[in-house]
C-alpha cells in the first residue's frame, strides 16, 4: 500500500510538472521588431519572474486581510470519589469554550488595517518593478535586436567582398599565367582574398552568437531557432518624433514622470512608514475574548450546574516593548528613504549619460553616412580600381584602397549599432519610448 501510494505521488507531480511546463517559443522566420518585442512580453523569462514576484505580493495582501480564526474547545469527563476504593461517580461532566484569538481587538486597535497598508505597498511596488523590468530588459531586447541585424547585414557585405575577392583572384592568376603581373603580385591578391575568408567566417560567428543572444532574451528554451531579422528603418538615421527639440532638461521631466522604479521606491518607502506605525501599534497587546458552558449534571444537587462564564486574556508587556522591531522598522524607513534619494539622483545621471552617449553616436554615424566616409572611401576604391584597371595604379595601391573601404564599411555599420543602441538606453533612462 506504502508503495502504490507513493507511486500515485510521484504520478500526480510529473502530471503537475507537465501541465506548468510552459508551451515552447515559436520564433517566425522573419523576425522584425515588434514581434521579438511581443514575443518578448509573453514568454521572456525576466518577465515571467516579475510576475511571480507581482502573484507573491498579491498573496501577502490576502492574507493581510485575512481574519483570525475562531477558537473552539470542548472538554468531556466525569468525577470519581475515594471514600474506601476509588470508583467513578456522579454524571458525566461536559464543557465547551468559544475564543475570538484577539480578532476583535486586532480590528479596534487598527493592526489588521496596517498590515493591509504593509501589504498593498508592498504589491504596488512588486506591480511597478514589474514595469521596470519591462523598461530594462525591453531595452535590452532591442539593443541586442540591433547587434543582430548589423552583425546580418555584416555577413552580407563579407560574403559580397568574398565574391568581388575571388574574382579578383581569378582575374590576377590569369594574368600571371600570361606573364602580365609577377608571382609577388599574385601572392598578394591570394594573401586579400584570404584576409576576407577570414572576415567571412568571424562575421558568421558573431551572427550565431547574435542570434542566440537575442533567442535567450525571447524566452527560447531549446535549441536556437533559424530566422532572420527585418527592420528596414533601423538600417538608417531616423529620428525618433520623441526626440524632436528634446533637451537634457526635458528628458529629465519625462524621467521623473515616467520611471517605474521611481515609482516603485516610493511605494517601498510608503511600505516601511506604515511598517513604523505597525511596529509602534504592535506594543499594544491582543485581548482575547471567551465563553464558556460546563455541565455536570442538572438536578439541584448537581456537581456543577449548567454555568456560562465570559472572559479575557491579554499578555502584559512589562518586559519587552517591542522596542527591537520599532527599531528595525525605523531603520528600514530610513534606508527607503536615502534609496529614494540616490535613485533620483541615478535618474538624473542615468539622462544625461544616456543624452550625451546619442548626441555622440548621432553625430558620428552621420559622418560616416552617405555624403561622408563611407561615400569617400568607395569612390576612393572605384577611382583607383579604374587606375589599376588601365595601368596608372599599382596593386598594393588597388588592394590598400580595397582594404580602407571595407574596413570603413565594417565601421559604418557598428556606427550605426551605436546609433541606434544609444537611442535604445536613452528611451531606458526616460523610462518611455521616444517613438
Amino acid at each position: 500500500m506504502r508503495r502504490l501510494l507513493l507511486l500515485l505521488a510521484i504520478l500526480q507531480s510529473t502530471a503537475g510538472a507537465a501541465a506548468e511546463a510552459p508551451p515552447p517559443v515559436e520564433v517566425p522566420a522573419e523576425l522584425t521588431l515588434s514581434a521579438a518585442l511581443a514575443l518578448y512580453r509573453s514568454a521572456g523569462l525576466d518577465l515571467l519572474l516579475a510576475d511571480a514576484a507581482v502573484d507573491s505580493a498579491a498573496a501577502d495582501l490576502r492574507s493581510a486581510h485575512a481574519v483570525a480564526n475562531p477558537s473552539l474547545g470542548f472538554t468531556g469527563g466525569k468525577s470519581f470519589v475515594c471514600e474506601g476504593p476509588c470508583r467513578w461517580s456522579g454524571p458525566p461532566l461536559w464543557a465547551f469554550a468559544l475564543g475570538d484569538q484577539g480578532a476583535l481587538m486586532d480590528w479596534v486597535v487598527g493592526k489588521r488595517g496596517l498590515r493591509i497598508e504593509v501589504a498593498e505597498a508592498g504589491l504596488r511596488s512588486a506591480r511597478a518593478l514589474r514595469v521596470d523590468t519591462e523598461r530594462a530588459t525591453g531595452s535590452a531586447l532591442k539593443q541586442q535586436f540591433v547587434v543582430t541585424l548589423v552583425a546580418q547585414e555584416a555577413v552580407r557585405f563579407a560574403r559580397e567582398t568574398g565574391t568581388a575577392a575571388t574574382d579578383q583572384l581569378k582575374l590576377t592568376q590569369r594574368r600571371y599565367q600570361s606573364g602580365a603581373i609577377s608571382e609577388a603580385d599574385l601572392a598578394r591578391v591570394q594573401t586579400a582574398k584570404l584576409e576576407v575568408d577570414q572576415a567571412i567566417t568571424q562575421a558568421e560567428i558573431n551572427l550565431v552568437q547574435a542570434k542566440a543572444s537575442l533567442a535567450f532574451l525571447l524566452g527560447v528554451r531549446g535549441e536556437l531557432p533559424s530566422f532572420v531579422v527585418r527592420e528596414d528603418a533601423l538600417l538608417g538615421l531616423g529620428s525618433p518624433p520623441g526626440l524632436e527639440g528634446a533637451t537634457v532638461e526635458s528628458l529629465m521631466v519625462l524621467a521623473r514622470e515616467h520611471r517605474p522604479d521611481l515609482v516603485a521606491q516610493q511605494a517601498q518607502t510608503d511600505r516601511a512608514a506604515a511598517s513604523v506605525e505597525l511596529a509602534h501599534r504592535q506594543v499594544w497587546p491582543d485581548f482575547a475574548l471567551g465563553a464558556q458552558y460546563a455541565v455536570q449534571g442538572l438536578g439541584v444537587n448537581a456537581i456543577s450546574p449548567p454555568t456560562v462564564s465570559f472572559g479575557v486574556s491579554t499578555s502584559l508587556p512589562v518586559f519587552y516593548q517591542q522596542q527591537g522591531e520599532v527599531a528595525k522598522a525605523s531603520a528600514d524607513l530610513r534606508t527607503q528613504q536615502l534609496q529614494q534619494q540616490k535613485l533620483l539622483a541615478q535618474v538624473q545621471s542615468d539622462v544625461q549619460t544616456a543624452w550625451a552617449g546619442y548626441v555622440g553616436a548621432r553625430e558620428q554615424a552621420l559622418r560616416m553616412q552617405e555624403g561622408g566616409l563611407l561615400t569617400s572611401a568607395r569612390r576612393a576604391r572605384d577611382l583607383v580600381q579604374i587606375q589599376y584597371q588601365k595601368g596608372a595604379a599599382s596593386l598594393l595601391e588597388y588592394l590598400d584602397a580595397q582594404r580602407t573601404y571595407i574596413s570603413v564599411n565594417l565601421e559604418s555599420l557598428q556606427d550605426l549599432a551605436g546609433y541606434w543602441t544609444a537611442v535604445f538606453k536613452l528611451e531606458q533612462a526616460v523610462g518611455r519610448t521616444l517613438e
